[in-house]
């Protein structure tokens, strides 16, 4: 689940997508990407249905979101 600010920005660079890309994809404002990548590593505050969706564009682009007591990404394995 993607939690951090510092998750949506490292699933970003694991796959190559800059902010627009993501924003245009999940069909949110550039300005809301923004604002979750500027909370770091707490949690991301927003509309849970832009979060979802955000989480959707990136999982369907191949990442996975590790929340085992530390939140992480990895590409996932297909």
């Amino acid at each position: 689940m993607l939690t951090t600010g510092n998750q949506l920005k490292a699933a970003r660079a694991l796959i190559g997508l800059d902010q627009v890309d993501v924003a245009q994809k999940a069909g949110v404002n550039i300005n809301t990407i923004r604002s979750m990548e500027a909370s770091g590593s707490a949690p991301i505050a927003g509309r849970s249905a832009n979060v979802q969706r955000v989480q959707q564009v990136l999982e369907a682009a191949g990442i996975e979101f590790l929340n085992h007591g530390q939140p992480g990404v990895r590409l996932a394995k297909r």
